[in-house]
């Protein structure tokens, strides 16, 4: 194992593999002399300015190193590559990889068939809770029975309670639900009867509604009658093979480090390579105040000039919110980033948006918009009619909770997800832990489902990549739980901007 890596010729620091002295492992120390003043690079871009003069061999972090961020930017000079415009592959039937999906009826495709029970407003979780709690015993290998509780659902105005109603419509509509039961309470601001209008046209075999207050007698005894139903129509589900274009996976990295640019960022930019660029799948990356400072590589590999203006849009919109807010645009790398060796927004963005490998940017999605409905059936008969698959950008804040939430209701089946320090939470889909670095997978070994530390160790990335797409589909087709599924771990949250009443 090498002690120090220079990540990119042009870099004016290196990387502490090992711990040196005063360099913490994971940290960065100059590769010469640096005035004050003088930008740092790193990744072949600047990192920040150096705010004094920083000698060589010295540890370089936020103590002397700054962002050069600051309001939005002007993008007028960016053009469009002519690379980015390259088709990508449109594969509908079973020559290339697959996994053991569920075929739903209106064309999606699932990895898991559990029953879920929303509530549309928090004043019925604990509803939720009780109806979850009655049928404690009926669960099988191919269903579970859970209820996702928020605080949401009333006394929003605006936005936020339009945000509220498209995450819950999402959720209800994900196809890895097997049965979807929704519990209202009656005279909340969403509407039962008026949120049903936002599914369109559903499977009334799929998803159920419960009112309480239009409910004669228990409704915790009417709604695990409901739920008891759903189950067992849920059990007629069985898993087919299905076509690794039709996966669609969200990106997202959290409690990041000074190895995440380097390691487990990287292999899933490898995995999305793999994915949306040789097998015609879907990935998302997310995470917008974490573009900033690296936000020109993904606007510079759009497809089109229209795609190039929604991503401007999308990066100077987040930008504006900040602004509006009083907050600095740049204020970002948490307690725990500094301490695991990233001292500004532009490095954790350079190593952030490393997840999005080299595939062109094809779509740009708003916060609680989906992408739309995979039609299995259809693209098999004519593949050049399927969705536009591969790389999209979705408008969602850092929050690890939050972006995952805002990707797995943008319609992905997975979240995949990057940690140097270490998380255990997951978001209602599968989530899918990477960690950084190696020591972390054997302390943690609850949390971490796949250690990209090796790649530290000698492992060469093409040998880590087929070991983590094998992974991934054993993960996609019920072979494999995460540890958060193991651990029951499975939670979301809401996107919340304006005012509460």
């Amino acid at each position: 194992m090498k002690d120090v890596l220079q990540i990119h010729p042009a870099d004016t620091v290196a990387v502490a593999l090992q711990a040196r002295p005063g360099i913490p492992a994971g940290h960065k120390f100059a590769l010469r002399d640096i005035a004050e003043g003088e930008e740092v690079i790193k990744y072949g871009y600047p990192i920040g300015h150096a705010t004094r003069a920083i000698a060589k061999g010295e540890l370089v972090d936020h103590h002397n190193l700054a962002t050069n961020l600051s309001g939005a930017l002007d993008y007028s000079g960016l053009t469009v590559k002519a690379s980015g415009n390259a088709s990508l592959p449109s594969r509908g039937d079973l020559e290339g990889p697959s996994f053991m999906g569920y075929l739903r009826p209106d064309g999606q495709v699932g990895i898991r068939n559990d029953i879920w029970v929303i509530p549309t407003v928090g004043c019925v979780n604990g509803i939720c809770r009780q109806i979850v709690e009655k049928l404690s015993t009926l669960r099988s290998h191919l269903s579970t029975i859970k209820h996702f509780p928020h605080n949401y659902g009333c006394s929003q105005l605006g936005d936020d309670h339009e945000n509220t109603r498209k995450i819950l419509r999402d959720m209800v509509l994900h196809p890895n639900a097997g049965g979807v039961l929704v519990v209202g309470l009656g005279c909340e601001n969403n509407q039962p009867h008026e949120f049903e209008k936002l599914l369109g046209d559903y499977d009334r075999r799929r998803i159920r509604f419960l009112v309480c207050q239009e409910v004669e007698g228990d409704e915790v005894e009417v709604g695990a009658a409901m739920v008891r139903e759903l189950y067992e129509q849920a059990q007629t589900y069985e898993r087919v093979p299905v076509p690794v274009s039709k996966l669609r996976v969200g990106l997202k990295c959290g409690g990041s480090d000074g190895f995440s640019g380097i390691t487990a960022n990287p292999l899933l930019g490898a995995f999305t390579d793999w994915l949306c660029k040789e097998q015609g799948g879907t990935a998302i990356l997310t995470e917008v105040p974490e573009m900033f400072g690296a936000e020109t590589i993904l606007m510079r590999r759009a497809v089109s000039e229209e795609v190039l203006q929604q991503t401007i849009k999308l990066v100077n919109d987040f930008k504006a919110y900040f602004l509006s807010h009083g907050q600095p645009v740049g204020e970002n790398p948490s307690p725990g980033n500094k301490a695991g060796g990233i001292s500004t927004l532009e490095e954790k963005a350079l190593g952030c948006t490393q997840k999005a490998g080299t595939a062109p940017v094809v779509g740009v999605l708003a916060y609680g918009e989906r992408l739309p409905s995979i039609n299995y059936q259809s693209s098999i008969l004519n593949p050049q009619s399927s969705i536009k698959n591969g790389l999209h950008l979705l408008s969602a804040p850092g929050n690890d909770l939050v972006a995952s939430t805002a990707l797995a209701a943008a319609g992905c089946q997975l979240v995949l997800f990057t940690t140097g320090r270490g998380t255990p939470f997951s978001t209602f889909v599968p989530t899918l832990k990477v960690s950084t670095n190696s020591d972390l997978a054997r302390r943690k070994p609850q949390w971490i489902d796949f250690d990209a530390g090796v790649l530290l160790d000698g492992t060469t990335m093409p040998d880590l990549l087929q070991r983590f797409i094998a992974y991934v589909i054993d993960v996609a087709s019920g072979r494999e739980l995460t540890t958060a599924e193991v651990h029951g771990n499975a939670e979301f949250a809401i996107f919340k901007t304006g005012v509460t009443l």
